[in-house]
């Protein structure tokens, strides 16, 4: 049986019989997200029917990801729709999905998933109350809007937030777009969002932050210098946790540290907090992880806090 019958059999939706074997997709916020993740319903078999995308960059992405499909507003994509897929920033979900409940567009026996990391089903509440089968399905991957997004959906892990009963259609759907569900439970749905955040934005920002202070430094090109050095210390960390950390904090190493805050102060002051917070919580964790006793890791630390409260460099 076709993987698009299965979603429709196991939503409730009518039976094949008397229904498409697909379903009418409609994407709700076009961007980054919303426009990768319905052309791989399309390619799925799936029929994408409407969409709604107020920006020109998102209406530049539907008509490069999903050709041919109609920009219209909202409630016209969940009047067209059997799946509505919910792509928009986390702070307007709640306000769009109370919104369409206001103007009666859910109806019974519509499927609704959103793609935020940061809600579960609870702000799904006004379209379940008509009927509708609500999930929360998040693809753990990042999409900068750049043509390779499409390939990275391929394996991505999707967290996946759903009634149990509902769990089949929730996975169903995330295979058909070609990711990998996994169960992340209503009331660990914020701790898990905060978890990729700081693992993925936080990056890039560090690896930013980095490059900045590379070129500060006379490098060129810094992607090549940190390229291989970030490469295998993502590998360590993956693969070895805490047991991965290098470097002076993971030693104790209070003069080079003090070395280090005196040089970012005087070529890169605005980069002394970062360093500090960063050095803080990897000799927390040295610590914790028994990498460094307490009385080698006490200069570093005393160290540290007069550089937070200033007193370190007058």
């Amino acid at each position: 049986m076709p993987a698009a019958r299965r979603t429709v059999r196991a939503a409730g939706l009518p039976a094949a019989s008397s229904a498409p074997a697909r379903l009418r997709v409609g994407v709700i916020g076009a961007g980054r997200v919303g426009a990768v993740l319905g052309a791989a319903l399309a390619a799925a078999g799936h029929d994408v029917v409407a969409a709604s995308g107020v920006s020109a960059a998102s209406a530049e992405r539907a008509a490069r990801l999903l050709p041919g499909v109609p920009l219209v507003p909202a409630d016209e994509v969940v009047a067209a729709a059997d799946l509505v897929v919910l792509a928009v920033p986390d702070d307007t979900l709640s306000g769009l999905v109370s919104g369409l409940a206001g103007t009666g567009a859910w109806r019974a026996g519509q499927l609704a998933f959103h793609t935020s990391g940061a809600h579960g089903l609870a702000v799904l509440d006004p379209a379940r109350d008509a009927g509708v089968l609500a999930l929360a399905l998040h693809p753990a991957m990042t999409f900068s809007g750049a043509p390779e997004d499409a390939d990275r959906l391929a394996g991505a892990p999707f967290g996946v937030t759903s009634r149990p009963e509902h769990r089949p259609v929730a996975e169903t759907l995330v295979l058909e777009m070609g990711g990998e569900p996994f169960v992340v439970a209503e009331e660990d749905r914020g701790l898990y969002h905060a978890a990729l955040v700081t693992g993925a934005n936080h990056l890039v920002t560090l690896v930013a932050e980095a490059a900045d202070l590379l070129r500060t430094a006379g490098v060129g090109e810094p992607a090549r210098v940190l390229a291989p050095l970030l490469t295998a210390a993502l590998d360590n960390g993956l693969r070895r946790g805490d047991r991965g950390l290098t470097g002076p904090v993971s030693r104790g190493d209070a003069g080079t540290v003090a070395q280090h805050l005196t040089t970012l102060a005087e070529r890169a002051p605005e980069s002394v907090a970062t360093y500090v917070a960063m050095a803080q919580r990897t000799a927390e964790r040295t610590l914790a992880a028994g990498r460094l006793r307490a009385h080698e890791a006490a200069p570093l630390l005393d160290l540290l806090a007069a550089a937070r409260t200033g007193t370190l460099l007058r």
